[in-house]
């Protein structure tokens, strides 16, 4: 069953919480309002008993013989005039001279009277024949000071809670404002709330990060999220490991390598992202595949998410598959040629000429054993040989000349194969697309030699050459001069240079053409 929502709870909350301080302040409110109220009271009571006390009236009806006419009137009238419930003199034994109701003058006086007797002055709430009270009682004294009566004056308690409700408004009214501003502020963070965090509830906002983390550490995708600044606010681990990020660091102090960095930052003065679809990211010594989306929320903006694929493997697969194709074609031609060659050499056989058919079968033979004897005695890496032997025969198959320089020289696994391969077979690749389409001679020319710790290849080739402004831009990623290039291959070999500490240099051949010169260094 589905709990209510945050919102709806808080909102539960915070209505309850705002009852309960608004009770317990109108409590406390009317509390000391009664509390005024019976102060006034007794301030009043005080007031009106002193004033009969001091009359010149009362004090010469005490002293007559029959004080009752007297003084009844004239209590009453005080009574009426000042609101009060009852205005009672008395004599200094408790009998009353007046009183409200009639019957009672006559009749003991009920509730202290001792410190007014001794001069003083009484106040209480006491419950007496009109109920309970607040009264006070003070001395009525001749010229002498004697005392010779006493004066009560008292306010009913249900009299003054009869006052007090009339001034509820003064209360409820505030109370009410106080309700209604407390649930409107509380409705409205509930909305707002509500809006926040979709409707969900804890325990689905629970499972929901359990599910969105798991996720994330196991998803086999790089994930790097921006917001619309471009500042990075989540990175998942399998995007640390592919740009080799620091795995402890907080997300706000990565450093991002520059490419990817360059996708995330959002462009001036546009208000979305462009979008990327299998982009190729050169990180570290990584090719990934980056795509990139926008991330809206009701129509507006909050970031970007970018997937990152790790592509390296399936690029050099793709290389070699490449080369492989490649050497296939060549060797298909070549079959073909050899083909010809062989029924040429058959029918000149037949014809008779034995000897020319001789030398013409030796030269061709003569001059691949040639090729392969040199690659193969100069370089003892198995891999690179096969490699240019194959680059030979797809060089040959364009109708260009492939030659391994005479000095060429390596001994062993001087460096790691891949790296090697990543190298030579880029450079010769471009070196033959540079002389594809120009005039013969074609030639491209290799030079692989260790030398003074370093492993120099070098690819010269006959083609129009690479000016000196382009060089820089040549082995970022995205340069070609191919039309539908993609601007990788160069890039590689730059990032293998800058993985082994090496350098790279292009110069101009000698009669036309480009030279490019990578230095690796040999490790210890």
């Amino acid at each position: 069953m589905r709990s209510g929502s945050i919102a709806r709870q808080l909102f539960v909350l915070q209505a309850l919480v705002v009852t309960l301080l608004v009770a317990i302040g109108t409590t406390g409110a009317v509390l000391l309002a009664r509390d005024d109220a019976e102060q006034a009271a007794i301030d009043q009571v005080v007031g009106i008993a002193e004033a009969v006390a001091r009359s010149p009236a009362v004090v010469e009806a005490v002293r007559g013989p029959a004080p009752s006419p007297m003084l009844q009137p004239y209590a009453e009238s005080i009574r009426l005039a000042t609101h009060t419930d009852f205005v009672v003199v008395m004599a200094t034994d408790r009998t009353r001279y007046s009183h409200p109701t009639e019957k009672l003058i006559g009749q003991p006086f009920i509730g202290s009277i001792d410190a007014a007797l001794a001069g003083g002055r009484v106040v209480e709430k006491h419950t007496g024949t009109l109920g309970e009270s607040v009264r006070t009682v003070v001395p009525v004294r001749d010229g002498s000071g004697t005392v010779i009566a006493l004066v009560s004056v008292g306010i009913t308690t249900d009299a003054i809670n009869q006052k007090l409700l009339s001034r509820g408004q003064a209360v409820l009214i505030p109370t009410a404002l106080a309700l209604l501003l407390a649930a409107a502020g509380s409705w409205l963070l509930n909305r707002r709330l509500r809006r926040q965090t979709h409707g969900l509830g804890p325990a689905e906002m629970t499972r929901m990060y359990e599910y969105h983390d798991a996720v994330l550490h196991s998803v086999r995708e790089g994930l790097v999220v921006v917001d619309r600044d471009g500042r990075v606010t989540l990175v998942n681990d399998e995007a640390r490991r592919l740009l080799d990020l620091p795995g402890d660091a907080p997300v706000s102090e990565l450093d991002l390598p520059p490419e990817v960095a360059a996708i995330l930052a959002p462009a001036p003065g546009e208000s979305g992202r462009e979008m990327k679809d299998d982009e190729p990211v050169l990180a570290g010594d990584r090719v990934l595949v980056a795509n990139q989306r926008e991330i809206r929320s009701q129509g507006q903006l909050i970031g970007a998410v970018l997937t990152l694929r790790d592509h390296t493997d399936l690029r050099a697969l793709t290389g070699e598959l490449d080369s492989v194709r490649g050497l296939t074609e060549a060797l298909r031609a070549q079959a073909h040629e050899a083909a010809n060659r062989l029924h040429t050499v058959l029918t000149m056989v037949e014809l008779g000429r034995t000897d020319e058919a001789l030398r013409l079968a030796t030269a061709e033979l003569a001059y691949a054993q040639q090729l392969t004897d040199q690659v193969v005695g100069a370089l003892d890496e198995p891999a690179l040989a096969a490699l240019l032997l194959g680059k030979s025969a797809q060089a040959a198959e364009r109708g260009v000349q492939l030659i391994v320089d005479d000095a060429s020289r390596l001994d062993g696994a001087r460096l790691p194969s891949r790296d090697l391969l990543t190298v030579v077979g880029n450079l010769v690749d471009n070196a033959l697309e540079a002389v594809a389409g120009t005039d013969p001679p074609r030639t491209v020319t290799v030079l692989v030699v260790e030398e003074d710790g370093e492993v120099l290849v070098k690819v010269s080739d006959s083609g129009p050459g690479l000016p000196a402004r382009d060089v820089r831009a040549a082995f970022q990623r995205g340069w070609s001069t191919k039309e539908n290039g993609r601007g990788v291959g160069l890039s590689l070999v730059r990032q293998v240079a800058d993985r082994h500490g090496g350098s790279y240099a292009v110069g101009e051949r000698p009669g036309g053409g480009a030279v490019v010169a990578i230095r690796l260094p040999v490790p210890a």
